[in-house]
């Protein structure tokens, strides 16, 4: 029984820590993508103006 709980927390630990890993990319993606974004609207705003 003791190594069952051992094991269920130790598999609970690595999912927790995909998890973090997982939020941590999709925070830098959408990062990523306000940049692009926000690039793309200079252009044509610079586009624009000349």
């Amino acid at each position: 029984m003791k190594n069952a709980s051992i094991i269920a927390l130790t598999l609970f630990a690595l999912t927790l820590s995909g998890c973090g890993n997982t939020i941590r990319g999709m925070g830098k993606d959408t990062a990523n993508t306000v940049n692009a974004t926000q690039n793309a609207g200079n252009r044509v705003g610079n586009a624009a103006a000349h």
